[in-house]
């Protein structure tokens, strides 16, 4: 069965959401290290408007993006868990 490519995209929208979230997070660490304090209030919006860019934008098919944005939002719920 096949979904309408609108349904993919709208999925990927979703699972944007949090991967654009998680990718902020980690922006901030990365940038300020373990006291980042409040730079997440900076990254974290940038890197949503990005995720859901990437998610709108065809430059891969609708369900290589859906499948990238679901994969890196478990990698970070995953190692979110770990540490």
């Amino acid at each position: 069965m096949r979904f309408p490519a609108w349904a993919v995209v709208t999925g990927a929208v979703i699972a944007a959401l949090p991967f654009g979230w998680g990718l902020g997070v980690v922006v901030a660490y990365v940038i300020a290290g373990p006291e980042f304090g409040q730079l997440p209030v900076l990254t974290v919006p940038i890197c949503l408007l990005a995720s859901i860019v990437f998610a709108l934008i065809p430059v891969l098919t609708p369900v290589k993006r859906l499948m990238i944005l679901t994969i890196g939002t478990g990698l970070f719920i995953l190692i979110g868990r770990l540490s």
